[in-house]
């Protein structure tokens, strides 16, 4: 499986452009996954230069390398640098819908196969529309 990870808000506390600190099992759980369940892992993030060349070498100096960063193979070199499209099964980011989640919930779901569960909302069930007011000369209700 290819993992797409971001960096800002997800292994590390958000900072930018500083390196925050580690999030806690961020980088434990990361290396876990790629070495047990040979997981390919993209570092998929929003820096460039040399703010980039600080979170991979903050993360290869936690033992974590990533297969390619901010692309989708490390022989990539695309044309066009913008907008960023990584072909991934999965991506681990704290902008996800929902927020993020306990490393230890997303080691789970990952080395399992398993969902979060989610609730089953019925909109239409549950949206009650409001009874439609009328206003001014035409007021069903003379008081407001």
């Amino acid at each position: 499986m290819i993992i797409a990870v971001d960096f800002d808000g997800t292994i590390v506390e958000n900072r930018y452009p500083k390196i925050g600190r580690e999030i806690p099992f961020a980088i434990d759980t990361l290396k876990r996954i790629q070495m047990d369940y040979q997981h390919r892992l993209i570092l998929w993030t929003v820096r460039e230069g040399y703010e980039l060349e600080d979170a991979v070498e903050f993360c290869r100096q936690r033992g974590l390398e990533f297969y390619a960063v901010n692309n989708n193979y490390p022989e990539e070199t695309p044309e066009i640098k913008e907008p960023r499209k990584i072909k991934a099964d999965l991506f681990i980011d704290d902008r996800n819908l929902g927020g993020m989640v306990d490393w230890g919930i997303i080691f789970k779901m990952i080395t399992t196969g398993t969902h979060l569960e989610t609730p089953n909302y019925n909109i239409q069930t549950e949206y009650k529309k409001p009874p439609k007011k009328l206003f001014g000369f035409f007021s069903r209700n003379n008081e407001e």
